[in-house]
């Protein structure tokens, strides 16, 4: 039966960039697996095996030199929604298809853009360090940060994850407002109370945490960058859960950008680095 599953190229088990056991054990449920590092090893033998490869966390990167030892292959899965880390023109030309797995951690990221938020606003890493650090003899009383509650989201894009933000967001009441290249259904507004901005500008101007949560294309890549800070609220906490492009991170950037907005989101990091 071994003989029969078709072959399929992994980065590896276990190590930094591989599948946990347990992935590995159902991926050999359907597959018979192949680890980079053997492929490497004997690509004669292995390469013209291979039907799939299943790229987890950029790994194995999928570039000509690889595809090259594998003229069987006749799939890219990518374990995720984003595919901006594969040349997929390219790899269509060899006639292998890409495929990708949208919705299928949307509420996860949702989740986690929402601790990100409250961990910016409650400073809750910071906490952490003093409450653990032994020299602590009094907790200032800066560390109580500022408050969800009320306060306005705005949400840079309403596809399938920033809409679960929203739900998320209203759980916490807080006003909602959303800018994206198409308007919601008024249903879809109502059932989170959601306000659409008709500009970027009009939600920068107005919000206390904005959340980016588009998809990285050409249109999206430097999405904010100096003149949007400049508009946004001195106040305001900046998350990205979008890829880190979408912020532009020239020298003037950084020359402006208030130290806030990224040291609240992820303390001991400089500015410029997003998530």
């Amino acid at each position: 039966m071994e003989e029969e599953k078709p072959w399929v190229l992994i980065s590896e088990v276990g190590g930094d960039h591989g599948y946990l056991e347990e992935l590995a054990d159902i991926v050999k449920q359907h597959f018979r697996i192949i680890c980079h590092k053997e492929l490497l090893e004997n690509p004669e033998l292995h390469g013209p095996k291979i039907q799939a490869l299943l790229n987890w966390k950029y790994c194995p990167v999928v570039e000509p030199t690889l595809l090259r030892l594998l003229p069987a292959l006749k799939v890219v899965a990518s374990g995720g929604v984003g595919v901006d880390h594969l040349d997929v023109p390219f790899i269509n030309s060899l006639g292998v298809k890409v495929t990708n797995t949208p919705r299928v951690v949307s509420d996860s990221t949702a989740d986690l853009a929402m601790g990100l938020l409250l961990a910016s606003a409650r400073r809750i890493l910071e906490g952490h360090q003093v409450a653990i650090d032994p020299k602590t003899v009094h907790i200032p009383q800066r560390l109580m940060g500022v408050q969800v509650t009320n306060a306005t989201i705005g949400i840079i894009g309403m596809g399938e994850i920033g809409y679960k933000i929203a739900q998320r967001a209203k759980g916490f009441d807080m006003k909602i407002v959303y800018h994206n290249r198409r308007r919601r259904s008024a249903e879809d507004e109502r059932a989170v109370g959601a306000t659409f901005c008709q500009s970027l500008d009009e939600l920068l101007g107005t919000s206390d945490f904005v959340m980016i949560a588009v998809k990285f294309t050409p249109e999206t890549r430097g999405l904010i960058g100096h003149r949007e800070l400049s508009i946004m609220k001195p106040t305001a906490t900046l998350i990205n859960i979008s890829r880190g492009k979408t912020c532009k991170t020239d020298p003037p950037w950084r020359r402006r950008v208030n130290y806030r907005l990224l040291w609240r989101l992820r303390p001991g990091c400089g500015p410029g680095r997003f998530g």
